[in-house]
């Protein structure tokens, strides 16, 4: 029996977590739920998981919360400090961190440190923070665990194999919900057509990440951290199909890759019961009927956003920190209408050429990098006459 913790339950990677656990009573328990500000939904999932404790992101709405589970014998926490709290709770194994972006980091270490094997689906800690997770983790004798569909195929490819026999890793993609569009036809893009992903169903913020491509070079930063193998050894290739997730090339020339139904159970699944491998009802790849399937480069020029992410990676320190905190100010102000899409790859542009890098190798250095990126970002927003 797992007893996990999970870090934004409420949000679709931890909805998908609570249906695995719901599939899977006898394997998996829930023992700690949270979200930011849907408390409706969390009140809901503590009636049906009845975790030991559940923490509430804003604490505006804590006593709301309170009184909403009266009666029931789980403990309400709230604040960042209980989301801390959460991440180090007695008696769960692991924390699955489904948190968006650097709201992450510090949850993420605090689990680390009471010695819970992390399942990272908040690609943003290891983007920012990825010296100071790593290391605490190999510190504290933890497992990073990925829950990225990606990340958790190129996991599965190379168990058992020696990391120095790996050649280069390939992350593939969709292409997002812009792909067969031109570069003319991209600029005038809305939000709403932006949020309209053709496979995965994904929150807002990450969605606007695919639509960009950025979060696929957030994705190859991610890789780094997680398998210890430079960004300029990571490619990305578009497969529409989002059937094939990786393919891993070693030393002798051989290439592994990994099939299946783009569902993310999947991936949630193998990171909460690795290396056991349960049964699910999950809908099974159909290899005869599912046709041809066909790679491409992504096209740079109508997605610079990717080429922006592997500078980043190059320059290191707190760069990608800067990129990383950048790009939620910007999504934040396209999603509220005041920056067109264009506008998201030139601001990040300019906050990543401004930015002055420094070591990543603690949590303060990062956490600075973090608040000049946000502040920085959301002057440029101001500077092109569409802020508040």
């Amino acid at each position: 029996m797992r007893r996990i913790s999970i870090l934004g339950s409420t949000g679709s990677i931890g909805r998908s977590s609570l249906d695995v656990a719901r599939s899977h009573p006898e394997a998996i328990a829930v023992a700690g739920l949270s979200t930011n500000r849907k408390i409706e939904d969390l009140a809901r999932q503590v009636e049906e998981f009845k975790p030991a404790v559940a923490a509430v992101g804003d604490e505006s709405l804590a006593g709301e919360f309170k009184d909403m589970v009266e009666g029931t014998e789980t403990r309400v926490v709230c604040g960042e400090g209980g989301l801390r709290e959460l991440a180090s709770l007695d008696g769960a194994d692991i924390v699955l961190n489904a948190l968006v972006g650097s709201a992450g980091i510090m949850p993420s270490i605090a689990a680390i440190r009471s010695g819970k094997d992390l399942a990272i689906a908040n690609k943003e800690c290891l983007v920012a923070a990825g010296e100071v997770i790593t290391r605490e983790a190999a510190a504290a004798g933890v497992g990073l665990i990925p829950v990225d569909s990606e990340h958790s195929a190129v996991f599965q490819c190379i168990r058992g194999e020696r990391r120095a026999d790996v050649s280069r890793i390939t992350l593939t993609a969709s292409g997002g919900p812009l792909k067969d569009m031109t570069a003319a036809e991209i600029g005038e893009v809305t939000a709403e057509d932006a949020l309209k992903h053709p496979t995965w169903d994904m929150g807002q913020k990450v969605t606007i990440d695919s639509a960009t491509l950025l979060n696929k070079g957030f994705e190859v930063i991610e890789a780094s951290w997680l398998f210890n193998i430079p960004t300029d050894r990571i490619d990305i290739l578009i497969e529409k199909k989002s059937i094939v997730h990786c393919l891993v090339e070693f030393i002798d020339g051989s290439v592994t890759a990994l099939l299946s139904v783009p569902d993310m159970r999947l991936a949630i699944q193998y990171a909460l019961t690795q290396p056991a491998r349960l049964e699910t009802r999950l809908e099974r790849l159909d290899l005869a009927g599912m046709g041809d399937i066909a790679f491409d480069a992504p096209d740079l020029e109508k997605f610079p956003c990717l080429d922006l992410a592997y500078q980043a990676a190059g320059l290191g320190g707190t760069a990608p920190a800067a990129l990383s905190a950048a790009d939620e100010v910007v999504v934040e102000s396209f999603l509220a209408g005041r920056i067109k899409f264009n506008d998201i790859y030139s601001i990040l542009k300019e906050v990543v050429a401004s930015h002055q890098v420094m070591g990543a190798s603690d949590v303060d250095s990062v956490m600075r990098a973090t608040a000049w990126a946000r502040e920085r970002a959301g002057s440029l927003v101001k500077q092109m006459g569409r802020g508040d």
